[in-house]
């Protein structure tokens, strides 16, 4: 360890806790990883590894033209990012997006951590607020914060402790599943890095099939709520299966169940009405997730019901879905631009407990946290991501421009950046019609990473 500088605490070894470790050990700043697991456990996660994810394994689309989270990735990965480097290194096929073998991912980020030379791992639950000779903090303890230390934090601030549910969806092992009714396909056949265009397992359900299904979801019995569950919201970007079956009979087939772009191989002239996808999970390919199926379903009634999917008959589940509670700070109120706590500035926070929802999200925040609290250790003035980069977008959406009073959890998206000038076609006149949103599209991402590239050019303030 750098005896010349006293250590930055990191509180979670999660992918934002483990991004934070990772910019302050490159930037020459000794850090202390403190992770509680295995010794306090969690209700969703199921190993000791670093940055284990816990519901989807997949970091959604890696489309750095027109994806506004896939811009996220790029930056990422040019400021030096563990979590794209190890997803790199762990990744299967997924059509467009990026998604991981969970075990590969976090055991390489859990080997790139334990052996940096300038990063500590001590392993024990931090169960209030870090004493005071503690002077520079990064409290990034996720969604399943521990109540002590959540407790803690809530009585310094005064601010009621905000939370949702968030749903884990089930994994099935993929030799139970009867090829001879489902499909390899991509949606429009997508290839995408690391894809062939053959990367999702498809299973197709006619009309009648598909109601039957909704009708079971609906009275499918759920997963009794405790009474400090009662008033809790859900997040609309992992609402659970049957939730959105209960707001209309056609809400699923227009979303994680909708057929377009995908043809049955083994009947291609009959149009399927819904199509239940499943995503490799594991490099091996052995097992598959149910793609959007997040659920609060029992576990008897998800086996009962999922195995009413045509393919899915005989299907055997390696993991059963599941309901856990995340919870978050009133960022907007509570954080300065630097995602320090106003009232406690040795405190600095990120990851989904700042409010961004998203693996991505999550460590990106944590990358920014690690950058600022490198700086301030350094002696040097910190840097700001441009605000137009889905980086800068993001950080000050959490630290001020979101609406404090309706404040709720947010994945990055094209609405978080400032406005953009479309260019002229090929043929010099302005885009019209359906090309005008595409067009769109890549002048935020355009600009976005030349001003990324800008800021991190040698000789900037911010690579230095």
């Amino acid at each position: 360890m750098n005896e010349k500088l006293k250590p930055v605490h990191v509180i979670g070894a999660g992918l934002a806790g483990s991004e934070a470790a990772w910019a302050l050990a490159n930037a020459g700043v000794p850090v202390i990883l403190h992770e509680m697991r295995p010794a306090v456990k969690t209700d969703a996660h199921h190993t000791a590894d670093f940055a284990e994810l816990v519901c989807s394994n997949s970091f959604r689309s890696d489309d750095s033209e027109t994806s506004a989270v896939g811009v996220l990735h790029e930056e990422m990965r040019r400021m030096g990012s563990i979590v794209m480097r190890a997803a790199m290194g762990a990744q299967v096929p997924a059509g467009g997006a990026l998604a991981v073998d969970r075990d590969g991912f976090s055991a390489e980020v859990t080997r790139a951590l334990t052996s940096h030379p300038l990063i500590t791992i001590e392993l024990g639950e931090i169960a209030g607020i870090p004493p005071e000779d503690w002077d520079s903090v990064i409290v990034a303890t996720g969604p399943l914060t521990s109540d002590a230390l959540a407790q803690a934090i809530a009585a310094h601030t005064g601010a009621e402790e905000l939370a949702f549910f968030d749903a884990i969806a089930p994994i099935i092992y993929r030799e139970t599943v009867d090829m001879s009714v489902c499909w390899f396909q991509s949606r429009y056949d997508k290839e995408g890095p690391g894809g062939t265009g053959k990367d999702y397992i498809n299973c197709p359900m006619n009309r009648d099939e598909y109601n039957a299904f909704i009708d079971a979801l609906i009275a499918g019995e759920k997963t009794d709520f405790k009474e400090w569950e009662a008033s809790t919201p859900y997040f609309d970007g992992c609402l659970p299966i049957e939730v959105m079956a209960e707001r209309g009979p056609e809400t699923l087939r227009h979303g994680p169940m909708k057929p377009r772009g995908l043809t049955n191989a083994h009947n291609p002239a009959e149009k399927a009405y819904a199509v239940v996808q499943l995503r490799q999970d594991n490099a091996l390919g052995t097992l598959y997730n149910m793609v959007g199926f997040q659920t609060k379903l029992r576990h008897a009634e998800q086996t009962r019901i999922f195995r009413t999917i045509p393919g899915l008959q005989n299907a055997e589940f390696a993991r059963l879905g599941g309901l856990h509670r995340n919870t978050f700070l009133n960022s907007p109120r509570l954080l300065d631009p630097l995602m320090r706590l106003r009232t406690m500035p040795r405190l600095r926070f990120a990851g989904q407990i700042t409010g961004v929802e998203g693996y991505v999200e999550s460590a990106a925040m944590g990358m920014l946290a690690g950058r600022f609290a490198a700086a301030g250790r350094l002696g040097q003035p910190p840097q700001m991501p441009p605000r137009t980069t889905a980086m800068g977008a993001l950080l000050a959406h959490i630290t001020g421009e979101a609406n404090a009073e309706t404040f709720q959890p947010m994945n990055v998206n094209f609405g978080l950046f400032p406005p953009v000038e479309v260019p002229p076609g090929p043929d010099g006149r302005k885009v019209r019609g359906r090309d005008k949103v595409p067009a769109r599209k890549r002048a935020y991402t355009a600009r976005a990473l030349r001003d990324m590239d800008q800021w991190l050019s040698p000789g900037s303030k911010a690579a230095e």
